[in-house]
């Protein structure tokens, strides 16, 4: 689908210009604003495909879990990595500890962030994420996803992950509960920067 999406608004956008090419001036200036935002929207699309490759090697490397009841929030997590609306879940390695995980910012965390909400957001939206889809390991990354009608299969896939796990310039986490098995785990999954424990032959 973000394919076919990709293909119609550069497709769209190709078609208005041969139109407005052929056509009076008063016609560019109608057709702008589908100009403009259909640059947009292509943009858009395009940026989607690193994080779809990204989703699936982590689908690849973990199944679902159907979790309730995550908590979750809108402030800044105090041992999150990254600031901005977060998540936490249950650590793999010692199941009475919880990671936070932060969404990163782009424009696919809006609809996210209007249902995770604080205590204005309507009932009926923060509803929507409950229960929750997730795969991964909080610890490095992971693949977070809303209920489809019915919660027999996930729908709004987003990817998330620890920049320690992913960016030279953020300070290293030493997790003491993960083991080599863990580690070789989350490379698999795409994570970068796991030099803590040799990889496996």
């Amino acid at each position: 689908m973000n394919a076919l999406g990709l293909i119609g608004w550069i497709g769209g956008w190709i078609a208005l210009l041969g139109i407005s090419t052929r056509t009076s001036n008063w016609a560019v200036w109608v057709f702008m604003p589908y100009f403009l935002y259909g640059a947009y929207r292509a943009f858009v699309q395009a940026r989607y495909f690193p994080l779809a490759f990204h989703m699936r090697r982590v689908l690849r490397a973990y199944p679902w879990q159907l979790l309730s009841g995550v908590p979750r929030g809108l402030d800044e997590h105090p041992d999150a990595e990254d600031k901005g609306i977060w998540i936490e879940l249950l650590s793999p390695g010692d199941r009475t500890k919880r990671v936070p995980l932060a969404f990163v910012k782009h424009h696919r965390a809006y609809w996210w962030l209007r249902r995770i909400g604080g205590p204005r957001t309507k009932p009926a939206l923060k509803a929507q994420l409950e229960p929750l889809w997730f795969a991964g390991d909080p610890r490095f990354l992971g693949v977070v996803a809303a209920s489809a009608k019915g919660g027999n299969a996930p729908r709004r896939l987003h990817f998330l992950y620890q920049p320690s796990a992913f960016y030279k310039a953020a300070p290293r986490r030493q997790w003491e509960d993960a083991s080599p098995a863990d580690l070789e785990r989350a490379r698999r999954a795409g994570a970068l920067l796991l030099d803590a424990v040799p990889r496996s032959r």
